[in-house]
């Protein structure tokens, strides 16, 4: 309860204070490329089940048809401002209005794309007893995932190394979750920005 207060709460402030921002990026996204502002994603939630989540459209049009669907270095379907928007995380901030729904959280472990979702191990799916979320220790911990992701094999590595390394950081969030460890998590999320 205290938990979903918080999300509650921190979403709602967030989306008022920063809803200049929201204006200027969406009109940004909007005039480079033709398309929709947001991206919605099909991702896993709590208990398994899927929901739409909200992101500033940071790729062309149409791009989850045209490749894979986690980007690698160098992704040539990424616009100019989806670089800055992925580079800065800004393109995250839409999802301030799933945690408002209650699809997220603030922090938790971040919601995976069905395909992945579908070769975790019984273990690893613990992690879907809880509200993913817009950050956790793993998303700190992998902040650059996309330059890890290189070369033909980026998906073998995406398997057999980075997903489990984060499933087993978001594991030991999910057992050991607090509000005073996610208000730590979230001060990590923002120093981040700036490494």
């Amino acid at each position: 309860m205290i938990k979903r207060a918080f999300d509650v709460l921190a979403s709602a402030a967030g989306l008022v204070i920063l809803s200049p921002l929201l204006l200027v990026l969406a009109v940004a996204v909007k005039l480079e490329s033709p398309g929709p502002v947001f991206y919605r994603a099909t991702r896993i939630g709590r208990g398994g089940v899927p929901f739409r989540l909200f992101k500033f459209r940071s790729m062309i049009a149409g791009a989850d048809r045209q490749g894979p669907g986690i980007t690698t270095a160098g992704d040539s379907r990424v616009t100019g401002v989806g670089r800055v928007l992925r580079r800065t995380k800004l393109d995250e901030l839409p999802q301030l209005f799933n945690v408002l729904k209650g699809d997220m959280s603030v922090v938790g472990p971040r919601p995976e794309d069905p395909r992945y979702v579908a070769l975790y191990t019984p273990e690893q799916q613990e992690v879907l007893s809880v509200r993913p979320g817009i950050t956790s220790p793993a998303s700190v911990r992998y902040r650059h995932e996309e330059a890890v992701l290189t070369g033909p094999d980026w998906e073998t590595i995406y398997i057999q190394q980075v997903m489990p390394e984060k499933l087993s950081i978001d594991l030991e969030y999910a057992r050991h979750a607090s509000l005073r460890r996610d208000i730590g998590i979230l001060a990590q999320t923002f120093l981040a920005l700036f490494r």
